[in-house]
C-alpha cells in the first residue's frame, strides 16, 4: 500500500509540475515546435534569388529580376552586397486598361528622392501615392519603398521595394547615374 502511495504521490508532483524537466548542465529536451503564424514565420531571404557575384564591372549596379521578384545591389567588384524582394510592373493593370512590365534593359539613376516622395500620376486621376525614397531610372519608372510589395509583379512599372531598402538604396548605395539593370521577364 506505502508503494502505491509513493507512486502516486511521484506520479501527481511529477505530471503537474510545469517546471519539471531536465535540471542545469544536462540535455534539454527537443522543444515542441510551435504552428507557423505570422509572428514566428521566417522571412525567407530574397537575396538569395539572385546571383552572388556578376562579371566585375567596374562600377556599382542594381539588378531587378521580374522573374524571380528580386533585386541585388552589387559591388564594382561583382560581388552581391545586399538584395531583397522587388515587386516589378504588372501584366495588366485594369485602371489603364493595358500591360504595365517595367521596362527591360540598362538605364541610370537620374534622381534621388526623399522619404516624402510621391507619384504624380497614380492612383488616377491625381496621383498622391507615396513613393518613399524614389530613384528615377527609366522617365517615370523608379526604384522606390513601398508597403505594398509582394512576391510577384503587380506595379504600374516602378519597382517596388520595402522601404528600409530603398532608403539603404539610396543613401548608402546609389547615386546619379548609377547603373540600373532590369532583366526581361
Amino acid at each position: 500500500m506505502r508503494n502505491i502511495a509513493l507512486i502516486l504521490f511521484l506520479t501527481f508532483v511529477l505530471c503537474s509540475c510545469s517546471t519539471y524537466g531536465p535540471s542545469e548542465g544536462t540535455s534539454a529536451a527537443t522543444p515542441i515546435p510551435k504552428p507557423a503564424t505570422a509572428e514566428n514565420k521566417p522571412t525567407p531571404n530574397y537575396a538569395a534569388r539572385m546571383p552572388n557575384t556578376i562579371a566585375a564591372t567596374g562600377e556599382k549596379v542594381i539588378i531587378v529580376d521580374p522573374n524571380v521578384h528580386a533585386w541585388g545591389a552589387y559591388g564594382a567588384n561583382g560581388d552581391l552586397i545586399r538584395g531583397g524582394l522587388a515587386t516589378a510592373g504588372g501584366n495588366w493593370c485594369p485602371d489603364i486598361g493595358r500591360r504595365c512590365h517595367t521596362r527591360s534593359g540598362s538605364f541610370r539613376i537620374q534622381s534621388l528622392g526623399s522619404a516624402s516622395c510621391k507619384s504624380t500620376i497614380y492612383p488616377l486621376p491625381r496621383g498622391g501615392a507615396p513613393m518613399p525614397y524614389c530613384m528615377f531610372f527609366n522617365g517615370n519608372q523608379g526604384l522606390h519603398g513601398s508597403y505594398n510589395v509582394v512576391d510577384g509583379n503587380a506595379s504600374h512599372g516602378c519597382v517596388r521595394l520595402h522601404v528600409d531598402d530603398a532608403e539603404w538604396i539610396r543613401f548608402d548605395f546609389a547615386h546619379i547615374g548609377t547603373k540600373v539593370i532590369v532583366k526581361s521577364y
